[in-house]
């Protein structure tokens, strides 16, 4: 200990548990490598604790064979002091000492104040570093800045992480505040590594070939959620609230998609933030690539994590300038995600809406579950109407009395466990409100309800054809809708000529209809009848009369489409319980 000066105060972004002891420290020894550096002194305690410090030391010993490697993406480990130079005494002091990178965690950085700029500067962001992610400036609006740092530390961060897995290591804690940004060589580091586990079990008791290939697995899955949790975490601020991050948690561990984690997160994100929330808005950037990588990071089954490397070469951590050649799903996430984007705009003029109903014509050619077998188990649950490419009617124009503004609509499938054949209730809810006729444009509270829809629906096989006629007419117009749809981008995704005849569907048998409202006011008998007649007007028909839904073309974890009688689309997206209730 005489090697070391020891300071009289510890760096806030040092984290350290309860059977340890942290100093920071300055060597003095003028014969050692470190002299006039400063290291961190990590005292451990407990038995627990003093095997985590020979832990590192082992991981050490296995990574220098890449020095370069390790000195870049791992907290590097100097060495341990013992009063009798002995590692494997349990009775006496154990001292590890290890790098000292500034004097913030990650976690610190993020809740900084002004942590972009300062974040900025300490990676000494020029020209050459920003294309180390595909980028040729600096500078720019706050999410376009926000998003390079992100891909920067990101891309560094897995990088490491997939240094430790090719070296048969997982590393088992990955959160913030194990996580340090150096301002020496702009790199990220991952610990200490003294909780680092080996793929491979040492007992020859439990280790078979199978088993582990299966510990593999697992060890990498799990750190890949870790990494997810991270991401999360950088780029939407509010998770770093430790209530909002629990409701955010209890999502996926009650085993949600966290392909619907955008439905579930949009009232927090957009609560505070009336003129559109950063996170949200780099998420939703590239087709929603952001939320397609999150979901990979968090997938509910471990064998459907995306690995460090595939991390890499998703196009939310790839620059412009970078070519990139999305996966086919990727592709699919994309469409599906604007679509979404264009719905929620709610100014629909004829451009918008014809490159809505091109769209949904695009994702039903794309559909990846045309199998009934994939619909009866990924159909239950709650779905929320975005759009109908029928017809529209509003208020503005008619000025109907009562003045009716129609807030959620909901169709909810679930199935009947006393039959046999493949019979699901089905309730269709449209929520509403009644506002007052003299300043509705500008007052929209009133009097809240429901009308309800239930019935009985029978799925089976079925298709859909796109062109029932074989005349020259036909043949030509088929022509011309197929270079409409495969041409461009959407040519690598289908990998078809031209458009098939018929495409495969479910179609979908109601049973008798009952009809029921609610509302939090009381009503005469002809105040109801024109609610529920101006409901009527407003919703598509196909919510009210459920019969008219006669087939479903469009169905992934997160987005369903169903056809009416009328051929007019119908446009879902998945919800679960919110992040606000």
């Amino acid at each position: 200990m005489g090697d070391f000066d020891v300071a009289d105060r510890v760096s806030v972004g040092l984290h350290g548990r309860s059977d340890e002891m942290i100093f920071e420290a300055t060597v003095r020894d003028p014969s050692s490598e470190l002299y006039g550096s400063t290291v961190v002194l990590r005292q451990l305690m407990s038995f627990q604790a003093k095997r985590r410090g020979r832990r590192a030391l082992e991981v050490l010993k296995k990574l220098a064979r890449r020095q370069m490697m390790y000195h870049s993406y791992a907290m590097q480990v100097h060495g341990y002091v013992t009063p009798g130079n002995d590692v494997e005494q349990d009775d006496g002091s154990f001292i590890l000492v290890h790098g000292y990178h500034g004097s913030y965690s990650l976690r610190h950085w993020l809740q900084l104040s002004d942590w972009l700029p300062t974040l900025e500067a300490t990676l000494a962001l020029d020209e050459e570093q920003v294309r180390r992610v595909g980028d040729d400036s600096v500078g720019g609006p706050a999410v376009t800045r926000q998003l390079r740092l992100i891909r920067i530390l990101m891309r560094d961060l897995l990088i490491g992480v997939n240094y430790l897995h090719s070296h048969g290591l997982a590393h088992t804690e990955l959160r913030l505040e194990n996580v340090h940004v150096s301002p020496i060589d702009k790199h990220v580091k991952v610990g200490i590594l003294g909780n680092a586990v080996d793929f491979h079990d040492n007992d020859p008791r439990n280790s078979t070939l199978a088993s582990n290939d299966e510990r593999r697995k697992m060890m990498i899955a799990f750190d890949m959620r870790c990494v997810g949790f991270i991401m999360a975490k950088m780029v939407l601020r509010e998770l770093m609230d430790s209530s909002t991050f629990l409701k955010f948690k209890s999502f996926l561990t009650k085993g949600d998609d966290p392909a619907c984690l955008r439905e579930f997160l949009l009232p927090i994100l957009c609560r505070n933030s009336p003129s559109g929330n950063i996170g949200l808005q780099m998420l939703d950037r590239q087709w929603g690539a952001g939320w397609n990588l999150l979901a990979l990071l968090l997938a509910t089954k471990p064998d459907k994590r995306i690995s460090c490397v595939d991390a890499l070469r998703h196009p939310f951590l790839c620059g412009p300038k970078w070519r990139i050649n999305p996966s086919v799903d990727v592709i699919r996430w994309g469409l599906g995600s604007t679509a979404v984007r264009m719905a929620e705009d709610y100014i629909y003029g004829q451009h918008q809406r014809r490159r809505l109903a091109y769209f949904v014509e695009l994702m039903e050619v794309l559909n990846p579950n045309p199998r009934t077998e994939n619909w009866l188990n990924i159909l239950p649950g709650h779905w929320r109407l975005l759009y109908c490419t029928g017809r529209h009617i509003g208020l503005t124009l008619r000025q109907p009395s009562p003045r009716i503004l129609i807030t959620d609509v909901f169709l909810t499938f679930a199935q009947t466990s006393d039959s046999i054949d493949p019979v699901f209730s089905l309730t269709s809810d449209i929520g509403f409100k009644i506002m007052a006729e003299s300043d509705w444009p500008h007052d929209k509270s009133g009097s809240e309800g429901t009308l309800s829809v239930t019935s009985s629906a029978r799925i089976a096989t079925g298709r859909i054809y796109i062109h029932e006629q074989d005349g020259d007419d036909s043949r030509v117009a088929s022509s011309r809708s197929s270079r409409r749809y495969l041409r461009g981008k959407w040519r690598k995704v289908s990998k078809m000529k031209e458009l098939p005849a018929s495409l495969p569907t479910v179609n979908i048998t109601m049973d008798e209809l009952d009809v029921s409202m609610s509302c939090s006011s009381t009503l005469n008998v002809s105040s109801a009848q024109k609610v529920l007649q101006e409901i009527r007007t407003q919703t598509p028909p196909e919510m009210f009369d459920l019969s008219k839904i006669v087939c479903g073309t469009y169905v992934d974890a997160r987005l369903m489409i169903l056809r009416g009688v009328n051929g007019s689309a119908l446009f879902f997206t998945r919800s679960n319980s919110r992040a606000d209730s």
